[in-house]
């Protein structure tokens, strides 16, 4: 019976999913080529590569912002192949590379963590943020480390891009999504902030039933967080390690293995 409670579930199946832009135009490109891959709940999975490797079209894929040529996507048991961005967001996070694209930055952090803790919820004819919701915001922002609890009243624009981006990551998986994308979150933070936004995705990712995908230019860190790589490469996955292989993997076996060229990932 225990063994039977442990089981994870399969969450996320790409199948041969495949995305042209420019098709039948002289700039066609193919920016993924049959791509399979399969998730379970738990996952936390790093995805690497060259510019133009496919990382963050498959993540838009993934989360509705493009449509695909071909194949299938499906979350959870249900086939979102066709669904729209925003009926999938009642089952995703999602965290992009700039700061200010996750929050409304005129807005206060309280009111921005009531809109992210209410996407999915029926409010009925509750007014504002209540009491409950503002001890409840306060308890959570406080697990952060960051003191932002006690500034839940300043509007978000005045947060540095370290903290703007500890409180998107936040919003994210405050709703407890299914699954958690993390498009290059880290890649416009000073190293400080950059490494605290890190050790909280790694606190989030701990969710048993979430499963996350973190996209990131720093091969160390793609190596160091999460439990599985894999390296997409022409807009398709090429490397797919986990346990003992991925343990053993360095940096320059990597750059040896696959011709990785870009010195960004490098860092």
């Amino acid at each position: 019976m225990k063994e039977q409670l442990q089981e994870r579930k399969e969450l996320l199946q790409i199948r041969e999913v495949t995305k042209i832009f420019g098709g039948g135009t002289v700039n066609e490109k193919t920016a993924l080529n049959s791509v399979n891959l399969t998730l379970q709940e738990g996952d936390f999975v790093t995805v690497i590569g060259n510019n133009g490797a496919g990382k963050s079209t498959l993540l838009n894929c993934i989360a509705g912002v493009y449509g695909i040529d071909k194949g299938s996507i499906i979350l959870d048991g249900k086939d979102i192949t066709k669904l729209p961005e925003h009926k999938r967001a009642h089952w995703m996070g999602r965290v992009f590379q700039d700061p200010l694209k996750g929050t409304a930055f005129d807005m206060t952090i309280e009111e921005n963590l009531a809109i992210a803790f209410y996407k999915n919820k029926s409010r009925g004819l509750s007014p504002g943020i209540t009491p409950k919701d503002r001890a409840l915001f306060r308890e959570k922002l406080s697990l952060l480390g960051m003191g932002l609890e006690d500034k839940m009243t300043q509007k978000v624009k005045l947060l540095s891009g370290g903290q703007r981006q500890a409180l998107t990551l936040f919003m994210a998986a405050i709703t407890e999504p299914r699954l958690l994308l993390l498009d290059e979150h880290t890649a416009a933070l000073d190293p400080a902030a950059a490494s605290k936004v890190l050790e909280l995705t790694d606190r989030f990712a701990e969710n048993p039933r979430l499963c996350t995908l973190m996209i990131t230019h720093n091969m160390k860190d793609a190596l160091k967080h999460g439990s599985r790589t894999i390296l997409m490469k022409d807009g398709q996955i090429v490397m797919d390690i986990s346990g003992q292989e991925r343990e053993q993997m360095t940096v320059e076996k990597l750059i040896e293995k696959f011709s990785i060229d870009n010195d960004r990932m490098l860092l």
